[in-house]
Parts: C-alpha cells; structure tokens; sequence
C-alpha cells in the first residue's frame, strides 16, 4: 500500500496491483459446453509442474501458474477469442471496481477476537474466565444447534471489497492503483471486476 496524491492535494490510501496480462484460454458457448464462459489464465508455470491434461489443453499458448474461468455478462467478454490477450488497458482513470480475494488466514482463535465477545468478569469468585465464551444455551437442546459462534479457524475467507476508485493505470507496468485495500496477502492473487 501508497499513498497517493491527487492534483487539488488531497491524500489517497491506495494498493498497487500487477494486473496481468491475461491470456483466453479457451471460450465456453451453449452449443458444446451448455454454458458461456472465458478461461483465463494467468503467472508463468514450469512446464514440468503441469499435467499431460493441461499442457494439451494449453498447447502453444503457454504454461500458467493460475488457469480461472469467468461466466459471460455481456456479449462483449464473448467476442473474444482463444489466445487474445487482456491487460490493464480495460480499466481508466475513474472507474469504480470490486476487488475479490482470500483474506490473510489467522489460525485458531478464541471469541474474544473471532466475534467480539467481552468475555466474563475478574470479579465475584471467577479466577480464569475473562476470555471465555460463558454457556452455549444448553438446555433441553443435548447438541450445539448450527451457527453457534465458538472458538476457531479465522480469517482465510473469500471477501470482495466493492466501490473503489481505480486512481493510475499504467499500461507499460502492467499495473493498477486502486484506491483503498484490498483482501489477502502481499502475492495473494486478486479478482478485479469493473
């Protein structure tokens, strides 16, 4: 993350994202496939590290580290065709995206952190509760109904920020900087969809 300065002085926190290119890997239509789609793919790959499956599939393409599909929305996305490319030269200045991405994986945690729980009091006889989650509602109930917030695995959730502001696109770079954060790691791959 940058900061990032506009012309009347204003200050932006913003994510610089390397944004492809793409390559179609294949197009999905109704005829053949029952569906429409574009396949992409996306990073460089040994092509040691593919199966026979796959390197067929690519062929003379190349080899890619991440192969995605997308459903069609428009006829747009379905003029293109097998091979084309797609780089940063179809977002501008001024669009509002949505970025979609696997959320840094935090471990195992208790309530406190995972739902903002309070825990108990120090006082009145307690000696190790103050983080603890209290009674679940036991009950007639001899189970823990479905949805019951308890201790556990955090974070490493698929999390889409939307509404923000596409600030530079360089096309020479192949990168954008988009205003805000967005969800994951640094290296984490991003789906940025205008």
């Amino acid at each position: 993350m940058v900061q990032y300065f506009s012309e009347d002085g204003k200050v932006f926190p913003a994510t610089i994202v390397s944004a492809g290119p793409v390559v179609v890997t294949q197009v999905k239509n109704k005829e053949t496939d029952g569906y429409e789609a574009i396949q992409v793919g996306f990073g460089p790959q040994k092509e040691a590290r593919l199966s026979k499956a796959i390197k067929g599939h690519l062929k003379d393409l190349g080899f890619f580290k991440h192969i995605k599909e997308f459903r069609a929305e428009d006829n747009k996305s379905m003029s293109l065709k097998k091979g084309d490319k797609i780089d940063v030269s179809v977002f501008a200045k001024g669009d509002v995206v949505r970025a979609s991405g696997i959320s840094k994986g935090k471990g195992f945690q208790g309530v406190v952190k995972r739902h903002g729980f309070h825990g108990g009091p120090r006082s009145h006889g307690q000696k190790h509760s103050e983080r603890e989650p209290g009674s679940i509602g036991g009950g007639l109930r001899t189970r823990v109904p479905k949805g019951m917030r308890m201790a556990g695995r955090m974070g490493s959730d698929l999390v889409t920020v939307s509404g923000l502001k596409v600030l530079e696109v360089d096309k020479d770079k192949n990168t954008l900087l988009i205003s805000g954060a967005i969800p994951g790691r640094r290296g984490s791959l991003i789906e940025i969809r205008s």
